[in-house]
Parts: structure tokens; sequence; C-alpha cells
């Protein structure tokens, strides 16, 4: 502790043989000093939009101190420490943002509802001033001049960009984080030894590890939900229409989503209320039906909610029977706080009876993003992305074989059949949710463990492929306990389409009547 006479040297308030009087600069200091020894007792592990915000409001936090506390987590754990490698690059210039923002707060109080959050956004999002690599080395070096959509929303309402983070190479990869952009793989924080899921495990691993108070994913088939249930965190892949993908590199537009990643839903929708909404930079928006989420966040959301069990989504002769029983305590805690369960649900008539030739994918997609960009980028098709040698050898074949693929058009006979099936496939399971009163689906969102970094033999588990894809609906995943004792596992709450206000309202309940979220072991507070 200060004493009163080390406070008065400190601030030259001891001088000449008597006190000196306290002016306005030396004031200032001292106000600021207070404020020092204040942020300083701020731990930033876990730390919730709302606490951020509650200690800038009483004065006992900077958001300079705030990004220098989530600095020295990275500098510490990163590339250190237990070396996640989830960070591609730290934004250079966020502390000079950050000073900015305070001088705003001084001004007129929090600039938006994402003042000064400091967010980790996946290497595939266009991020002006910033590499956006995709995870491959044949981006290196790019930098955007503009934002992608949602990155430009989330600045708009406050956020910095903490960093961009690492991925699974042209997000092809669901079961793990590998990319050409860094060496080595993204690690677990909860088990150093196993994957992070993909392709947005970079983003996941590094707000379980509170790199950052929340962050931004993209999910083609799973790489939102995935990493969030390996990583204990929350995840909302949107009805397709309700959040613009304009800006990250495409996948599949067919399926293609963006969104938030947080460690409690409370946070994740404040994201999501910001990024959704129409875009006239991507067309499938126009019409979207955005609603005020922060209405759902009722404790006791799940009464009288009317909930199937969508065996279809996991169940195989490879499901890990821990993740079974973590599930069914999950089933069981769903009726504690209310709700009926409904088991099984079963949806029929999703079958393909014949498969037509592709629609669109990811040839197409790529070559068409690349040649928006024009000369900003050293390789403008995936031909010349093959040409350049510049990728992780796993993911040569695959870029192979779509380079061989024939591409067909939105008004090709192919892309006709491909989007009545998936019509058909959303009637089907609206059909189904009509029949059984059902406000929602649940299944866990992975069928096993997180796997061990490397092994590609034993079953992944990834649940998340068929049902949301394919439809355009929308699912929340939220923590639903631990396998092996330190192995988070997820709960997946799947609707109808525009249905995201029911699936927070059960999702949030449920989180709330569990609480099983908690920081990683091996990234603890920084003393």
């Amino acid at each position: 502790m200060w004493s009163g006479r080390g406070c008065r040297l400190m601030f030259g308030l001891v001088g000449r043989g008597k006190p000196a009087s306290i002016s306005s600069m030396l004031l200032k200091r001292l106000v600021f000093f207070l404020a020092f020894v204040a942020s300083a007792q701020f731990d930033v592990t876990e730390a919730s939009i709302s606490q951020i915000h509650a200690a800038m409001k009483a004065g006992t936090l900077s958001c300079r101190a705030l990004v220098g506390m989530y600095k020295r987590r990275i500098d510490a754990y990163d590339k250190n420490g237990p070396a996640l490698n989830a960070i591609v690059v730290v934004n250079e210039k966020v502390e000079a943002e950050a000073a900015e923002l305070d001088r705003k707060f001084a001004a007129g109080g929090l600039s938006g509802p994402l003042h000064c959050i400091p967010m980790i956004v996946k290497d595939n999002f266009l991020t002006a001033g910033l590499q956006s690599a995709n995870g491959s080395l044949a981006f290196a070096g790019f930098v955007s001049d503009k934002d992608a959509f949602q990155v430009r929303r989330v600045k708009a309402a406050g956020a910095l960009v903490m960093a961009k983070s690492n991925m699974a190479e042209y997000a092809f990869s669901p079961v793990e984080t590998i990319s050409s952009i860094l060496p080595g793989y993204t690690r677990n924080p909860y088990a150093l030894d196993r994957v992070t899921a993909g392709s947005s495990g970079g983003t996941a691993a590094s707000v379980a590890a509170s790199f950052g108070a929340v962050g931004l994913g993209s999910d083609t088939g799973n790489s939102i939900r995935g990493p969030s249930s390996h990583q204990a965190l929350v995840g909302i892949r949107s009805t397709m229409g309700l959040t613009s993908r304009a800006g990250v590199f495409p996948l599949n537009l067919l399926a293609d989503i963006a969104g938030p990643m947080a460690r409690t839903m409370e946070d994740a929708v404040t994201v999501f209320q910001v990024v959704a909404g129409e875009d006239p930079d991507d067309a499938v928006t126009a019409g979207a039906r955005v609603e005020n989420y922060s209405l759902a966040l009722k404790r006791d959301g799940l009464k009288g909610a009317r909930i199937g069990v969508l065996r279809q989504a996991y169940e195989r002769d490879s499901t890990d029977a821990e993740v079974v029983r973590v599930f069914e305590v999950a089933l069981e805690d769903l009726r504690k706080a209310g709700a009926v369960i409904v088991d099984p649900a079963k949806v029929s008539g999703i079958e393909r009876l014949k498969r037509a030739g592709g629609c669109m994918g990811f040839k197409y997609d790529l070559n068409r993003f690349l040649a928006g960009l024009g000369d900003k980028v050293a390789v403008k098709s995936l031909a010349e992305v093959l040409k350049s040698r510049k990728y992780h050898p796993s993911v040569q074949v695959r870029l192979e074989s779509a380079e061989k693929v024939v591409v067909n058009g939105p008004e090709s006979a192919e892309c006709t059949a491909e989007m009545a099936y998936r019509k058909a496939f959303g009637a089907a399971v609206t059909s189904t949710m009509d029949a059984l009163k059902l406000d929602a689906y649940v299944y866990p969102t992975w069928s096993n463990p997180p796997r061990l970094i490397g092994d590609l033999n034993t079953a992944g588990g990834d649940n998340s492929q068929v049902f949301s894809p394919t439809t355009g609906f929308p699912s929340v995943q939220v923590p639903m306990g631990y396998t092996r004792g330190v192995l988070p596992a997820g709960l997946t709450f799947f609707g109808r389409e525009w249905s995201e206000s029911t699936l927070i309202r059960l999702g949030y309940a449920y989180e709330q009547a569990t609480r099983w979220r908690h920081a990683p072991a091996s990234t603890p507070p920084l003393r």
C-alpha cells in the first residue's frame, strides 16, 4: 500500500520543506494514478461485456488498460507457455484506437453497445489494415482497404479488432485447425494435446483463453458450432439471410454463415444484434427479419417449451458413450427447468433419391470473390493458387479436386435441383415441428470428445453438417458439460426459419440453469 507521504512524493506534493498546494494538474495526475491502480484490480479472464462496461462507468477501468491486459495474455499464452498458436496477427494500432475510445468516453460515455470490446476476428474476414489470408500462404501479406460487413458493423458499435485468428486453411477442415499461414496446430486450451475443431478453431481457442472478450467466426457445415462445443462457448449460426457474408472468403455460399462466438449467451446476443441485418452487398439478406434478441434472455425461458430429441443428428456406431451420458443429463436438466422432452422427434423424407451434379460451390464462389479483390491479391483464381503451391499439404487433394469440378451456375439444372431439395428438406423439418408442436430440436453438437492432435483415424463426431446447412435454418450451441473430466461437450438447439429468439431463449435458460462454462486451466489469470 502507498503511504500518504509516498503518494505526496510521487505526485510532487512534498518539496522545499513545506507542503505544496494541489494544483489542477496534480489532481489530474492523482485521478489517473487512482484509475491505474483500480484498473490493475480488474481481471479480464472470463470478463463479460457488461462487466467491462460497468467498470468503465465506475471509473475503475480505461480502454487502454483493458487492451493492455488482453495483450499481456496473448504474449504469455499464445506463442509462450501453453503455446495455443491461435493468433495470426495482433493489431499494432489497437492501443492508439483504445486511447481514442477513452477520449470519446470522457466526452460522452459509451460510444455503442460494443464500446472498447476487444474482438478476435477469424482470418477469412476482410479487415482494413490487417492481413486477411484465409489461412493460406497464397494470400500472405494481403491487406484489405475495407472491412467485411460484420467487421464494419462491430467497429461502428465501438468494438476493437484485437487480433486475427488462425483457421483451418480455406475453412476446409471441420475437425482441426491447421493452416499454412502459421506453423503447427492451434491447441485446445482445455487439453493441449487436443484439437480445437475447425475451421474457426483459432477464434474459439482465443475467446476461451480470454485473448479477447468475444469473437467472429464463419460456419458452412460446423465451424462456429463445433469449435464452440470443443471450447465451452456459445455460438450462433443464423437463418440464411439474417447475417451478411460480404467480405468473408467463401467456402460454399449455399451454406456459408458468419457470426458470433462468446463465453456467454448474453455476450453472443450483444454481438449478434449488431451484425444481423440487411446488406446490399449480400443479396441473400434482402428482407432480413431482425428482432430485439435481448428480450429473449429469460431465465425461465424453458418453462412449457416442447423440445424434440433429434437422434438422427448424432446416433451412429461410433458415438461416444460418455457424450451420450452427458447429453442425457442435459435432457434431465431441461425437464427440471420446465421443458417437455419429445423423444424421438424424427424428420422423415429428407433422403436424396438421386444427387444432381454440383451447384456452384467452392471453385465458383472463390474465383468470383478473388475477382472482386482485383490486383490487391497475388493469386486471382483457384488455378493460380494451385500453381503457386503455397498451401498446406493436407489441403492439396481437395484443392485439386475442386479445380477439376465443372462449374454449374445458379441458373443451371443442377442448381435448380439442389435448391428444390433444400426447400423440401426445410419443409420436412417444419412439418415435423408442426406435427409434434415443437419449439426446437436438441442434440449433442459432437458425438465424440475433441480428438488428439494429429489423429485422423478415430471418430471425429461432427453432427452439424446436415440439418442447419441444408435447410438454412438457425442453430445455437451452448456448453453442456465435460467428458474425460476436462473436455468440453456442447448442446445444439435447432429450429425453424427465423426462430433465433426462440433458440436464444431456450439456450439462455439452459445456460443459466446449468452454468457449465469455466475457464481453461492452461491459461489462468495473470498476476
